[in-house]
């Protein structure tokens, strides 16, 4: 597909990068991710936190139609956050995916910074939900943007570079403000998601599958009276490797 629009900071560049592009596009998956606090240096596709998200994009891709769903990519400006630019990326992505091919679903994939990103960028119409796998959060991060949507965090409980509680305290802050939102704390998981690789591979499918699950053709599955997102697939919620939160 070629280029809609130019990368801010980049001319010629497009902040989407498609890696898989259908006869039909009647849905997306688009992936994000992670990098660092405060950077203005390039991103490579290289670099460990791009080439961590590459299983996580296949794991998806194999729970998906290949032939209805996009699967992509957003690519930053730069490494770092600096106070929002891979959400403002991220957003820009969303705009050029929505004007090459109209008005689909999206789901939303990030992974530390990139989940940051991700849950900024939700409040893009086309957004329908966002999976976040070991999220940096901050204490008051906002939440408004994903009222009437569906969010999903994955965190290791022995992270030790963001925080699972952040993660947990946010899912809760998110349900109260009208998400349907449930986080998933797996035992042993680390922040890279190397420790119990397949767990996390697993979840990523089956979440993505059903955060694409079209109404008006598939049931949804009913959301438990706690308010926590029908989301969590059968196999997350019985699983030994995670705790349901």
């Amino acid at each position: 597909m070629a280029a809609t629009a130019q990368h801010r900071g980049d001319p010629g560049g497009s902040p989407l990068r498609v890696r898989h592009l259908p006869p039909r596009v009647r849905a997306a998956v688009l992936t994000l991710h992670g990098g660092q606090e405060e950077s203005r240096a390039r991103p490579r596709h290289w670099h460990p936190a791009a080439l961590r998200m590459r299983p996580v994009l296949r794991a998806a891709a194999s729970a998906v139609s290949p032939e209805e769903v996009l699967l992509g990519e957003v690519r930053y400006r730069h490494r770092g956050w600096n106070e929002g630019d891979p959400a403002q990326d991220a957003l820009a992505a969303l705009d050029e995916l929505t004007g090459a091919h109209g008005a689909v679903p999206v789901v939303l994939i990030g992974h530390s910074m990139g989940g940051r990103a991700a849950l900024t960028a939700s409040r893009h119409p086309q957004v329908r939900g966002v999976l976040a796998l070991a999220p940096w959060v901050v204490e008051d991060e906002p939440v408004d943007q994903l009222r009437g949507r569906r969010l999903v965090v994955v965190h290791g409980d022995r992270d030790r570079v963001t925080s699972p509680a952040a993660s947990v305290a946010y899912v809760r802050r998110a349900r109260a403000r009208g998400a349907c939102a449930g986080a998933v704390l797996v035992r042993g998981g680390d922040h890279a998601m190397l420790r119990r690789a397949g767990f996390w591979h697993r979840s990523a499918a089956e979440i993505t599958a059903d955060l694409l699950r079209d109404e008006d053709l598939v049931p949804p599955a009913r959301a438990p009276e706690d308010g926590r997102t029908a989301g969590l697939a059968a196999r997350s919620l019985t699983s030994p490797d995670a705790v349901i939160v």
